[in-house]
């Protein structure tokens, strides 16, 4: 526990991600997206968040190798380009505002700088991906030898389940009603 890059992952980079969720969900109960961009968005961002989970979980548990990497690199990929569907999505329905945008920045940027932590820590699997010397990469899920502190790994799928799953559910679920309310209003009016 004294590589400085494991320990701004775990006290800096991760809460700072969790964070930004909460307040993105903020940011969209203000603009009352179940009622504007509904339950679509919604979706979208349940998929942002297990595109960036699924890595998260792999790391905390799981020896860092070049599937592992593998795995995080094209779900970043894809989370941003997701992010790229999210904003086209929402801005064509309701209002992002410049606190959201902000916060925005912060979902995006934080998976990219927890991925390059890892892979700074991890330099020879990652380079063994690319490199005829490294071949094969290792591609095997292998607990961690020594893994993360257990009350860390609660604490931390507690929050993410808390504070970022259950409200993102929630929101959606929201979107869902709406649109049944809004459908059955439409048709009481014909």
């Amino acid at each position: 526990m004294s590589d400085p890059t494991l320990l701004i992952l775990m006290y800096f980079v991760i809460p700072v991600w969790l964070l930004a969720g909460v307040v993105d969900w903020f940011c969209h109960r203000r603009s009352n997206i179940a009622k504007t961009s509904g339950a679509k968005e919604s979706f979208i961002h349940l998929l942002m968040f297990a595109e960036v989970g699924i890595p998260l979980i792999l790391v905390l548990l799981f020896e860092v190798n070049g599937l592992i990497i593998a795995i995080s690199i094209l779900l970043f990929i894809l989370h941003e380009l997701t992010a790229l569907w999210d904003v086209s999505y929402a801005v064509s329905k309701r209002r992002v505002g410049p606190v959201e945008q902000h916060v925005h920045s912060f979902l995006e940027m934080i998976p990219l700088l927890a991925l390059v932590l890892i892979i700074a820590r991890h330099w020879t699997h990652f380079t063994s991906l690319f490199s005829a010397n490294g071949f094969p990469p290792e591609l095997t899920l292998t607990l961690k030898d020594a893994p993360l502190p257990t009350t860390y790994l609660f604490t931390v799928l507690f929050v993410a389940i808390a504070l970022e799953l259950i409200p993102y559910l929630e929101e959606f679920i929201r979107g869902l009603r709406a649109k049944k309310a809004a459908t059955l209003s439409e048709q009481f009016k014909h």
